[in-house]
């Protein structure tokens, strides 16, 4: 009998409907399948959400039932907490790249798992998990293997931009399928980072923000083409600290996928650059880790914002995305 009203329990919560800003999320990604969107955002198994029309959101089952076993192995003291998923539609499935890693360490892994469909009720919904895709270890690499974003170029080839703070953001080339790295790690170019040179040492870091990590606070790199160009989103200062939290997103753009970025005064964001798109005000303590997308030709910022209404809870926000005159982006309010 308990199991049971445990079970009406749990399905009634999934049922419930809530609004953008009700939802409490970090690291927030999205994308639309025949006419439901879904969000996938860092938590517990990667949380889920899905809605008709983007404003009211039902809570879905969690991609994952248990800690994958490779990741356990892999990350001294891994639960089952899931950071900073991607998702994006490849070779006819659906990609969703997640990150597992140690707070304020490189110990770090990149993952991916796979599926035909994200609609729970259509019988080919099966999420297959392919493992691991890259791995970051203190000491030995100067990156970190989180926060990845798929990106395709027009002649096909994929590519990954992941990590935060250490040397900065990071692009790799994957191999044709998506699921293995497909050139050498070690030569992996840097294309933003608030350090002027990847030869300077990483910066100490500020406040209580762990040592290993450093002060050069530059995470959650996002690659959208629009028109001519490729857009560099990127989250600058410092994230999860709530009302303290001085989150705020910079953007560049590059004619193609490996750069060099630079911002509206030309400025590499390699070495520093970086023009700020949006910054916390009265209502949100920080704002950042944006994913960017085009829904029925309307250009949508998701990302997350510290609520200064709510103590600092992170909260979804999802804004329509502008563009000027020389083609650089702007909050639509």
């Amino acid at each position: 009998m308990k199991q049971r009203i445990t079970l009406i329990v749990a399905l009634l919560l999934l049922s419930i409907k809530v609004f953008p800003k009700d939802i409490v999320v970090h690291d927030p990604v999205m994308i639309q399948q025949n006419g439901t969107y879904y969000l996938f955002s860092t938590g517990w198994g990667i949380s889920v959400w899905s809605s008709p029309d983007m404003k009211n959101w039902s809570r879905e089952k969690p991609v994952f039932d248990e800690a994958p076993q490779w990741a356990v192995e892999a990350v001294d003291g891994f639960k089952g907490h899931i950071w900073a998923p991607d998702i994006a539609f490849y070779n006819g499935q659906y990609y969703l790249y997640y990150s597992i890693s140690a707070f304020g360490k490189n110990t770090s892994c990149i993952g991916l798992i796979t599926n035909k469909t994200l609609h729970p009720d259509d019988p080919d919904f099966e999420w297959v998990d392919h493992g691991k895709i890259i791995q970051s270890y203190p000491g030995k690499t100067n990156w970190n293997a989180i926060d990845p974003n798929l990106i395709v170029a027009e002649d096909g080839t994929p590519y990954l931009s992941f990590g935060s703070f250490w040397d900065g953001l990071k692009l790799v080339k994957l191999k044709a399928d998506a699921k293995s790295v497909g050139e050498d790690l070690n030569q992996i170019p840097t294309i933003a980072s608030r350090k002027k040179s990847t030869e300077e040492p990483n910066p100490p870091s500020v406040d209580d923000n762990p040592v290993d990590a450093g002060g050069n606070a530059i995470e959650a790199p996002f690659i959208f083409k629009k028109g001519d160009y490729y857009y560099l989103f990127a989250s600058i200062d410092y994230c999860c600290k709530g009302v303290k939290s001085t989150y705020k997103m910079i953007v560049g753009r590059a004619k193609s996928i490996p750069g060099p970025y630079v911002d509206k005064e030309g400025n590499s964001l390699a070495t520093g650059g970086g023009s700020i798109l949006l910054k916390g005000d009265e209502n949100w303590y920080g704002v950042g880790h944006n994913s960017t997308y085009t829904f029925n030709d309307i250009d949508y910022l998701v990302f997350h914002g510290y609520d200064a209404h709510d103590d600092g809870k992170p909260k979804l926000i999802i804004k329509t995305l502008a563009w000027d005159e020389d083609g650089w982006p702007f909050v639509d309010e």
